[in-house]
Parts: structure tokens; sequence; C-alpha cells
């Protein structure tokens, strides 16, 4: 009865695509072509497709190496498993600090749109008041213990979407075809250029790895998962480019100078009615996915603690189960972050932090399958070593072309974790 019962709880396939898809599309998508069309002009929209290429190539690795594994907990899980509990502290550490990084990203974001909407906020100072004020606000309701996650998920969801397929819909009938002409802008179309689109528009791509490491949840999970991969990740790409397409097609050469593309294209479309329908939708998506970040980031920090991976300190809660110490130390370092930059430069940074968890990962699977080759699992990818390499040299040469702030910012948190892994006594553990 009981296995029956598990049966029933297992995710299945149309479930896993919703999933999927709901994973990837975040707050990006409503800033960032305009990134894309300054650095790359028309052509990003090939960037586009590139990123979605090794987003697909990465997310092959990381269902293989979740197939080998019941127990959830991602790249922490395989990185100690293949190198030893050195680098796994590295990379559960680190993930930590990407939720923080992103969390930071995403009040940048919202402050950003509201500053589309409301022209006096659009300066840096307004931005800082804004990010303090999130930050404040949400960190005492969540110390006050106050649960909105739920509530918040579906209205995400709603929220994000409809501001998407309404630009997408109606925007295919104002497209004129003289906006991507020239297509490859001639002195856009540099290497470097490439390169600096291809890890800004990655962030957009960011959240397939909370997917494929759910592999235990998943009905016939070896069948599904490539499927589901393909399909919404294949779903994601079509939306994004066809985002990229119309901003491109209504706004021509102004994209480039957007804060809002999806609200300017729109007010182009329907007026400012149309402008501030999108803005509101806008809006409500970023925010919602703030107060989600604002309960879920300070959580990575409790878990750390739990596992004796960071201070005690951190996993103590006050008389409604919040953890107190986590979500003030959680924001006040995000905080700093968020000052650091516009919603871009951070965007480019949290994409860069990822492949702290990317390329172990990647190297991983060649690990494994010479160190548990007898060992049943669910998925294995096709090609052999030809994915998880190319993979590996992609990611390898998109962070050779990131300038050095953003690796420090991105990536620094490996060598802020090497005093806590000797501090914390893991340095200790067989």
């Amino acid at each position: 009865m009981e296995n029956k019962k598990a049966a029933v709880q297992k995710m299945g396939f149309l479930s896993l695509i919703l999933f999927g898809i709901n994973a990837v599309i975040g707050s990006g998508i409503f800033l960032l072509p305009s990134a894309g069309m300054k650095m790359f002009g028309p052509a990003s929209i090939l960037v586009l497709v590139f990123d979605a290429v090794l987003a697909f190539l990465i997310a092959m690795c990381f269902a293989e190496c979740a197939s080998y594994f019941k127990q959830t907990g991602g790249a922490y899980v395989y990185a100690k498993e293949a190198f030893g509990n050195f680098v796994g502290y590295e990379v559960g550490f680190v993930t930590w600090a990407i939720r923080i990084i992103a969390e930071a990203t995403m009040y940048v974001a919202f402050a950003t749109a509201l500053g589309s909407v409301f022209p006096s906020l659009a300066t840096s100072m307004a931005k800082d008041i804004i990010v303090t004020v999130l930050f404040i606000g949400l960190g005492l309701l969540n110390i006050a213990g106050v649960r909105l996650t739920t509530l918040i998920s579906n209205v995400v969801t709603v929220g994000k979407l409809v501001p998407i397929f309404l630009v997408i819909i109606c925007g295919l009938f104002f497209i004129k075809p003289t906006h991507f002409d020239p297509f490859f802008v001639q002195k856009l179309a540099t290497t470097p250029n490439f390169a600096a689109a291809a890890i800004t528009l990655f962030y957009i791509f960011t959240g397939f790895e909370g997917v494929v490491i759910t592999a235990g949840d998943m009905k016939n999970v070896k069948k599904n998962l490539p499927k589901a991969l393909l399909i919404s990740l294949g779903t994601v790409v079509a939306t994004y480019v066809l985002i990229m397409v119309v901003s491109i097609g209504v706004l021509g050469g102004n994209l480039a100078h957007s804060t809002a593309p999806l609200k300017d294209v729109f007010t182009v479309i329907a007026g400012n009615f149309g402008g501030n329908l999108v803005s509101f939708g806008t809006l409500l998506s970023i925010g919602g996915l703030c107060v989600a970040s604002s309960f879920v980031t300070p959580r990575s920090g409790v878990a750390l603690a739990e596992n004796k991976m960071m201070p005690q300190v951190l996993a103590k809660k006050n008389r409604r189960e919040a953890p107190y110490v986590a979500i003030v130390v959680s924001s006040a370092i995000s905080l700093i972050i968020a000052f650091s930059g516009s919603f871009t430069a951070l965007a480019q940074i949290s994409a860069v932090s990822r492949f702290a968890q990317f390329i172990p990962t990647i190297i991983a699977v060649m690990v494994f399958r010479r160190t548990k080759k007898d060992t049943e699992h669910s998925f294995s990818m096709p090609f052999g070593p030809v994915i998880p390499v190319l993979a590996l040299a992609v990611s390898a040469w998109l962070l050779w072309h990131v300038d050095v702030k953003s690796l420090i910012w991105g990536l620094g948190a490996l060598l802020v974790a090497v005093p806590f892994y000797f501090f914390t006594g893991n340095h200790k553990k067989a």
C-alpha cells in the first residue's frame, strides 16, 4: 500500500515539464533583452540559442549525476562523493552564496522595474533606498514568522506569464523587419561582446539545476527526464527568442536604451494603459520572487549549520521558529552586494557564481562513470564523454572572457569558504 502511495506522489511527465518551465522563467526576461541588444545587436537572438544549448548540456550532466544517488542535495553531494570533503564543502558553501547573490539581483531588478514606472525613482540613490526597504521589510516579516511563500508561488506564476504572453501575442503584429537590419552590427559583432552577452543572458536560464536534482521524485526517470528537459527548455527557449524578436522588432535600436523592455514594447502597442498593465505584472512577478527568495535564502544557511558546515549560531530560531540569525546575516550580505551595481552587472555576477556548482558536477559525471560503473543508475547521457567535455569546454571559454571584477564577486565565496572549512572542523571528517 505504501509503495502505491509513493508511486502516486511521484512527479509525472507533464508535471515535470511545467515544473521545469516555472523553475527557469524568472525575473531576468523582463529586463535583460535590452542588455543583449546593447552588447550584440539583433544577433543577440543567436546568443540566446547558444546559452540554451549550454544550459541543456549542463542539465544533462546534473541528470546523470542525480541518477546515482537516492538523496537530494545536488552539486554538493556530487562534488563530495567525486572529489572528497573539501571540494564538497566548497560547493555546499557556495550554494548559499549563490542564493544570496541571486536575492540581491532580484531586489535590484524590482527597484529597476519600479524606476521604469516612476521615473523619479530611477536614480541610484532611490534604487538603494528601495532595496534597503525591501530587505528590512521582508527580513522583519520572516523574523516574525510570517510565511507567504505558498500564496506568493501561485501569484508569481500567473504574474510572470501573463505579461510575457501579452507582449509576444500582440507584439508579433507590430514587428518592423527593418529593425533587424543589419543583423550583425559590425562594431558589436566581436568575440568579447558575444561572450559578455552570453554570460549575462545566461542568467535567464539559471534554475534548471533545481529540476534535475529532484530525479528521485520523478516517475520513470530514465525515460521522462531527458524528454522533459528537452521540452521544458525548448519551450523556455522559444518564449525567450520570441520575446527578443518582438522587443527588437517593435523597438529597434531604442531597445538598447530601455530599462523595462516589455513595458516599452507594450506601450508602443497599446499606449500608456498597456505599458502600465505590463509594468504591474512585472512588479507582481519580481516582487513575488523577492518574497519567496527572502524565505528560502536564510534557510540555505540553516541547512549548512545543521550539517555542521557553518557555525551553529546560524541555526538559532526564535519562538516563532524563524531562523533570525541566518535571516540577518543573509540580508546584510545580500544588501551589500545589491549596493554594488546595476541589475545587468549583478545578473552577470549571479550567472558566473553558478559555475562553481556547474563545473564540479560536469567533471563528476566522468568520475562516476569510472568509480560507479557497476552501480545501477536510472539515466545515462548518450555519446559517451562528448556532452560533459563539450559542456566543460564551453563553460571554461565563457569564464575566460568574464571581467575580473565579476569573477571575484561571482566565485569569491570559494575563497571565503576556506577558513570556515577549518573553523568548523570539517577538515577532520573522513
